[in-house]
């Protein structure tokens, strides 16, 4: 089985879907950390089913999916950053609009016939689907995107932690979500080839939640979410490939169980320093005594 996956290693389309994973793997839990700060997780999975409908047009045009992706991804995301001003107490059904949209778009494409090539493949993710083009659209996407936090990281962490108290100190935030929504796209864009739409938001949720379970600060924060990405999308691709399954629910399971770890660990840690400290009260007071 190890052998295989050895031989496996040596293929031109692995090489591809590894290198694929590791810009994903980058990209996606920082995305996600500012998201599940804003408590905008949600966010990602509207934009996951946008990816679909730029998909389907990309192919229905003959144009690159992962660019046609990227594109049709970041007009939905500056789309629901507009319409929130007009539903502002109704944050939810801005993200009903979209998918209805997005999903309509995919399933009129699709169904029509018009559609040149496998769509539903982006349903499911497939180490199959990425060709040398497809990885390099990925790798500049994800290197202009992290570019930009890296540029803007101060701002981005304090509108996601309050973002009244930056419009109060003068940061343009409007501008900044605008901003936040395109590289929200690239990173679904990123994405989107490896794991797929239906699993899509677990990489991008997932592994914030989990490194936030560490309690260690931001920046320590930030760092873990990327180790942990990186662990649960090599561990899915990997089995994917041994189980001969989609590389999506496979990475998917991979972050739950990964997420479940982590909890099960703390726990544990939490019990172990309750009873040290009860036992060091009972020996105290009996030295008392």
């Amino acid at each position: 089985m190890f052998e295989s996956l050895f031989e496996a290693l040596q293929m031109s389309f692995m090489q591809r879907a590894l290198a694929a994973t590791l810009a994903m793997s980058l990209l996606c839990p920082v995305m996600g950390l500012f998201l599940v700060l804003r408590r905008s997780s949600m966010t990602g999975d509207a934009l996951s089913h946008s990816s679909l409908a730029g998909a389907a047009a990309a192919l229905a045009l003959g144009v690159n999916p992962v660019v046609g992706t990227f594109v049709f991804t970041a007009v939905c995301g500056l789309m629901i950053e507009a319409l929130r001003s007009v539903f502002r107490h109704y944050g939810d059904l801005v993200l009903t609009i979209v998918q209805a949209l997005s999903v309509g778009i995919a399933l009129t494409l699709i169904t029509m016939g018009l559609v040149k090539g496998n769509a539903e493949s982006f349903l499911f993710g497939s180490i199959l689907t990425i060709s040398q083009t497809d990885l390099w659209c990925i790798r500049a996407i994800t290197a202009a995107a992290l570019l930009w936090v890296g540029f803007g990281l101060s701002t981005l962490t304090v509108i996601a932690f309050d973002e009244d108290s930056a419009r109060a100190a003068g940061v343009k935030t409007r501008r900044w979500s605008y901003a936040f929504s395109l590289l929200t796209a690239s990173a679904v864009a990123a994405a989107i080839p490896m794991v797929g739409v239906l699993v899509l938001s677990s990489m991008i949720a997932l592994p914030a939640a989990t490194a936030l379970q560490l309690k260690v600060g931001f920046k320590r924060t930030l760092i873990a979410a990327i180790v942990i990405s990186i662990i649960d999308a090599f561990l899915g691709l990997i089995f994917a490939y041994l189980l001969d399954a989609a590389p999506g629910g496979v990475t998917a399971l991979a972050s739950v169980a990964v997420l479940l770890l982590v909890l099960i660990c703390r726990a544990a840690i939490r019990r172990f320093r309750h009873d040290c400290a009860a036992a060091a009260a009972v020996k105290k007071s009996t030295e008392i005594v």
